[in-house]
């Protein structure tokens, strides 16, 4: 057995940078994950400029900018009537510092992250460790793991479960995960395919009922880059036969499907669930194990990195004796709150707008209100805004 001040299950990005930002605070942490390594399919891959501050306090902007790009541009097309309607992040110039997102593999976020957390001899990351079972009492928290050499079991004085929407830890703390799934299944594509030169901007989203998709660019390999193209089918069509349905996708949006060369893909559910708290003892969740939205608006990630940023401060400051643990309730509280009240209403409307758009005159207004968001700067200014106020202040600055 050994001990640590706090267990992490979980090595995506939420888990990693828990884990980043208790190591920085002199925290000894130990991360357990189940994969054999860093997961490279293709997964979240934008950045809200909102977040971007976030990931400078924790030291890896720098540097995750200089892996992926900054933008600023958007552009709607309306599949059925052509109409196109762009407008960007350059409306906050000179309102915030970062006023761009940034584009950047999730899989490259975790190995930079990582890289920094190695730079710390008080942190340790474990792959191939399955937690089996998880037990608590007044002290401490015991977590066993089954692992290539066997069973192995760890302690520590506080644990995050960041282990996904099927997560152990949520599980083995008899939480359930209240919400529903979606009858549909997202295919999301890695491809190389020369977008710029027919016109797409870096994120695009294509508004329709059949061939709704959105498409951003990740990076500028391969000549024309690699671009993530994401669609919508039917979940009751057989998921073996994805990649023979693919073509049909790519051949009704892009004018030129032949070029179109698939570097990777990936099918998955899409979920509107959220555990009822995100406090169980000495044990806390975050991220997609807390709660789960779909992706057509990126604020699933989004949602997970807010989650971090006030988490590892709080747990920091409490391991340490400068806060009392009533900031581990305002974190569950708090950040539940804004996920039932703001990211889960935000997102399910992203995804109508983008895939459920059957009804013209729903269409219509949908359109309408993207020409006022190019139109208008205020407007705009105040549609961006929205995805700051998902953020939770710091909960222990001010104590």
């Amino acid at each position: 057995m050994t001990d640590d001040a706090v267990l992490v299950v979980g090595a995506g990005p939420v888990g990693v940078l828990n884990a980043l930002g208790l190591a920085r605070a002199g925290v000894p942490v130990t991360v357990l994950d189940r994969a054999p390594g860093v997961n490279w399919s293709p997964r979240a891959a934008i950045y809200h400029w909102a977040a971007l501050d976030g990931l400078d306090r924790l030291g890896v902007f720098d540097q995750a900018a200089a892996r992926g790009f900054l933008k600023q541009d958007y552009e709607y097309r309306a599949y059925r009537t052509g109409e196109r309607v762009r407008f960007g992040l350059d409306s906050l110039d000179g309102l915030v510092d970062r006023p761009y997102n940034l584009h950047l593999g999730q899989g490259a976020l975790v190995q930079l992250a990582l890289d920094e957390l190695a730079g710390y001899g008080t942190a340790r990351v474990l792959w191939e460790h399955s937690v089996v079972g998880l037990v608590q009492d007044d002290t401490g928290v015991t977590v066993t793991a089954q692992t290539p050499a066997g069973t192995e079991t760890f302690r520590a004085a506080w644990a995050i479960g960041a282990d996904g929407a099927s997560s152990a830890v949520r599980k083995a703390l008899g939480l359930p995960f209240e919400g529903f799934t979606w009858p549909e299944r997202f295919v999301a594509t890695n491809i190389h395919y020369p977008f710029a030169e027919h016109g797409f901007t870096q994120s695009t989203f294509i508004v329709d009922d059949v061939h709704g998709a959105v498409i951003a660019k990740l990076d500028d390999t391969g000549g024309t880059g690699l671009w993530r193209y994401t669609y919508c089918e039917s979940q009751d069509l057989p998921e073996e036969g994805v990649l023979d349905r693919m073509p049909r996708f790519h051949e009704a949006v892009l004018p030129t499907p032949d070029e179109v060369e698939v570097a990777e893909w990936a099918p998955y559910r899409m979920h509107q669930r959220v555990a009822p708290r995100f406090r169980e003892g000495r044990v806390l969740l975050a991220g997609d194990a807390a709660h789960v939205t779909n992706p057509s608006g990126g604020l699933g990630l989004t949602g997970g990195l807010f989650d971090t940023f006030v988490l590892q401060e709080a747990l920091a400051a409490v391991v340490h004796g400068t806060a009392d643990e009533s900031v581990l309730d305002a974190y569950s509280r708090e950040r539940r709150r804004v996920f039932v009240e703001m990211v889960d209403p935000a997102a399910t409307a992203i995804k109508r707008m983008i895939f459920h758009s059957a009804d013209p005159e729903q269409l219509e207004r949908d359109m309408a209100g993207l020409r006022r968001l190019a139109s208008d700067r205020d407007a705009l200014v105040e549609r961006l805004m929205a995805t700051k106020r998902m953020e939770t202040p710091s909960l222990v600055a001010a104590r």
